[in-house]
């Protein structure tokens, strides 16, 4: 069966001709962590360069010039970080903007589908023809979709007024990324663009928020998985919870089984007030200050990773340094915003592609494929047709 946005594409004209690789169940964001295999950065694939996860393939496959587009999901990032670290497009709509049926549930109040391209338009295209209405999804919004096609064809850079989070360019943030992001700042101003400072001063909070949330909503969602209804059957097995042990222990690589332990752990019985409970809170003032932000300008401009794309493996032993590639990403998930990640330019010492990401109020993808296209415009691209 095909999950609404991919039969959507197809009554539309699309032509489905793979699947593309993905970290084990969306829970890394290395692209190191699938069943089949990692998948290699296309820029320089003698390096073993990470290109972003959990999405991999999907980037991987656009950047190389496989296909104009393809879909990803983005739960803390996993569609605008591997378009960063692979020099392609792709948007995180806003939560409930593109139908969930037919997706396997990460974290269900985090999850959405969006598009990665080759650029502003084809993003663009795409999320036309998946977002909309649907019933089987609860968590559908049923407010009508924008012309984003026609949006993307009308760059609109000039006279908009853009927030940059000064907690997104302060110590972390890797000196290389942050000449290019400046030069493209630079850019956006000569254009027309009024470029103005803000605060979200709950950004430092928001990795421990997320991981708190999404580890909880997995360990709930991947509990199915439990050799009866859905996923791998051991074998040889006489008691039932046998079945489940060894079921659930062969086919759950080891990232998913440290996210479903610790997301199991935070909603314990005498730790679901001290840790659930508590990011539910802090969720909604990062949620607050975003809308807060956002009250002051038409879109905020800011980094989509600290660094370029890193060396395949070399975060392996320390899966706390891999969560915090998601910094700049994934509290817009907690917050339920879009936003639209495009390449900005190639970083001086890796040669590496760099991106930004427009981050933009609820339900208003026009307007970022509006100033995404103006930028993109503006920029002298990378040159993805090297590849």
């Amino acid at each position: 069966a095909d999950a609404v946005a991919v039969a959507r594409l197809r009554a539309a004209g699309a032509v489905i001709f793979g699947k593309t690789n993905l970290d084990e169940l969306a829970a890394h964001v290395s692209g190191r962590t699938s069943c089949f295999g990692p998948t290699v950065n296309p820029w320089h694939p003698e390096r073993r360069l990470s290109p972003g996860g959990s999405s991999s393939g999907t980037a991987t496959a656009v950047a190389a010039g496989y296909c104009p587009g393809g879909l990803g999901t983005d739960t803390g990032g996993s569609i605008r970080q591997p378009a960063s670290l692979c020099g392609c497009t792709g948007i995180k709509p806003t939560y409930g903007r593109v139908s969930r049926y037919g997706l396997i549930a990460y974290g269900s109040s985090l999850d959405q589908i969006g598009p990665l391209g080759r650029s502003v338009a084809d993003c663009a295209r795409v999320l036309g023809v998946i977002a909309g209405h649907d019933q089987r999804d609860a968590t559908c919004d049923p407010r009508p979709v924008d012309d984003y096609d026609a949006a993307a064809a009308a760059p609109a850079l000039k006279g908009a007024r853009l927030g940059l989070p000064k907690e997104f360019y302060a110590e972390g943030l890797a000196p290389e990324v942050r000449a290019v992001c400046e030069k493209a700042i630079e850019t956006a101003r000569a254009e027309g663009a009024e470029i103005v400072e803000v605060s979200l001063p709950h950004t430092n909070a928001a990795i421990a928020t997320y991981y708190i949330i999404a580890m909880a909503e997995a360990s709930s969602n991947l509990a199915r998985f439990d050799g009866v209804r859905y996923g791998h059957r051991a074998a040889d097995v006489k008691q039932l919870a046998e079945l489940y042990v060894r079921s659930r222990s062969e086919g759950f690589g080891q990232e998913v089984k440290r996210r479903i332990l610790l997301g199991t752990y935070v909603l314990s019985s005498g730790y679901y007030d001290a840790y659930f409970r508590k990011a539910a809170q802090v969720r909604r003032l990062i949620r607050d200050e975003y809308l807060a932000a956002l009250e002051q300008c038409d879109a905020l401009l800011a980094p989509v990773s600290p660094v370029t794309a890193w060396e395949m493996g070399c975060h392996s032993a320390d899966p706390l340094q891999m969560y915090l590639m998601d910094a700049y990403t994934l509290s817009l998930n907690l917050a339920g915003l879009p936003g639209l990640s495009l390449p900005v330019g190639m970083a001086a010492e890796s040669r590496m592609p760099v991106g930004m990401q427009l981050i933009g109020k609820a339900f208003d993808e026009a307007g970022l494929f509006r100033l995404g296209a103006g930028l993109e415009a503006a920029l002298p691209g990378i040159g993805l047709a090297q590849l």
